[in-house]
């Protein structure tokens, strides 16, 4: 066991690389492990290296020389959580607005934050994070993303969709006059050519996925509108493919949404023009929903509402029943809190707020765990407490599956078979 700690105190200093992992063997004996799919009382999980290698009824695990065996009574053991919609490169938007962390900050501080926002992110348990900007830091999550991988600081695995794509005069910050041009959130892309080019460019730079804003509020009076047509949907889309990428698109507008649809896009974010026609195209094209919803309580929050004191706003309402249309249609969902908006480490919001809206405590950790890893194309690797994946395991406080609030009480945190908490 003190090898174990020595370790851990090293690689949370950044004064050790992953590589010099030993190949250290852990028994973990909670009170039940949540495999991804379901609950199985009497579980424990053998550790190997970065790998788990036995997973099932604890008198049927084999239990090798040299074994460090952690005792979890009265604990939940589950695969780590994957985030499927963070901003690392972002803060509470109540403590800088927006446009003044694109505008005022300097890529070194917003750098050094997103340092302290994925160590934040890793010890609250989500050893997985789909980043879908860096709202104007450029490429930063991909050096955020290797550094972690190196072992030079703890962080979760990131799949970093690098800039994010916007259609040219869609997007903000808007702040200066219209003399000037400002730098932008996003990089800008129109028509077919445009698109090409940069979506090829930001896989050239390391993107793990491509990021579309389908419609924004650039509208009249301000309202979301929608941006790229159809075909240059479609060819957003053809073009990631071709080199292995799922695209993710910005949606909050019905049109958005059915054009997104139709050209068959692999997640829609936030998706408040749901209706349940359009859900039920998502479903039957396998497409996945992100709903965000504690974003949109934060935000209202930052406005003024106190919640549980205060009448909803409309806001909410509304998402509130988009995401009931949702639940109602089946469509897959997955579970992403836009994380940022609010503070890191507080990514288990999403998952209270998705029940207290409806669903499930077990169908909540699984989009948290399994769904999110199928969705996003890294089920053979994490997503399960499967022999043969990685070693990525949270361990909390009582039975999350009968009280998602019991998400937060972390006991232990584990990453390639390194305990980080």
């Amino acid at each position: 066991m003190l090898k174990s700690i020595v370790l851990t105190t090293l690689l949370l200093k950044g004064a050790l690389s992953l590589s010099a992992q030993t190949d250290t063997i852990y028994l973990l004996r909670p009170d039940r492990v949540f495999d991804g799919e379901q609950i199985h009382e009497g579980w424990s999980v053998l550790v190997r290296g970065k790998t788990i290698e036995q997973a099932g009824p604890s008198a049927a695990i084999k239990t090798p020389p040299n074994t460090i065996t952690l005792d979890l009574k009265g604990a939940t053991l589950l695969p780590g959580l994957i985030e499927g919609h963070s901003h690392l490169f972002l803060h509470p938007y109540n403590e800088t607005p927006w446009n003044d962390q694109v505008l005022k900050e300097s890529r070194a501080e917003r750098t050094a934050r997103a340092v302290v926002h994925a160590r934040a992110t890793l010890l609250a348990g989500f050893t997985t994070a789909r980043d879908l900007g860096t709202e104007g830091a450029q490429y930063d999550d991909i050096g955020l993303k290797q550094a972690i991988g190196k072992g030079v600081i703890p962080g979760p695995r990131i799949l970093g969709a690098t800039r994010a794509i916007v259609a040219t005069g869609s997007y903000g910050p808007k702040e200066l006059s219209i003399d000037y041009d400002s730098p932008h959130g996003a990089a800008e892309a129109d028509g077919i050519e445009g698109l090409t080019k940069e979506i090829r460019t930001q896989i050239g730079k390391g993107a793990d996925l491509i990021k579309l804003y389908v419609d924004y509020r650039w509208g009249i009076d301000g309202k979301a509108a929608p941006t790229f047509t159809v075909e240059e949907l479609k060819k957003a889309v053809e073009v990631a493919a071709s080199a292995g990428r799922i695209v993710a698109v910005h949606s909050s507008t019905t049109e958005g949404m059915r054009r997104a649809i139709e050209a068959g896009v692999t997640t829609i974010e936030h998706g408040e023009g749901g209706t349940p026609e359009l859900f039920a195209a998502m479903k039957a094209k396998g497409i996945a929903l992100c709903p965000t919803l504690a974003a949109g309580e934060a935000i209202a929050q930052y406005h003024g509402w106190r919640k549980g004191t205060d009448p909803e706003p409309h806001s909410i309402t509304e998402k509130k029943e988009s995401f009931r249309l949702a639940l109602n249609s089946g469509v897959t969902i997955c579970m992403g809190g836009d994380v940022g908006v609010f503070p890191h480490g507080d990514n288990a919001r999403e998952m209270e707020d998705m029940v207290e809206y409806g669903m499930k405590p077990v169908d909540v950790l699984r989009s948290a765990t399994s769904v999110n890893a199928d969705v996003f194309r890294i089920g053979n690797t994490v997503g399960r407490i499967k022999p043969g994946l990685q070693a990525d395991i949270l361990v909390v406080e009582g039975d999350p599956s009968a009280n998602i609030h019991q998400i937060k009480k972390v006991k232990l945190v584990m990453k390639e078979g390194i305990i980080y908490h």
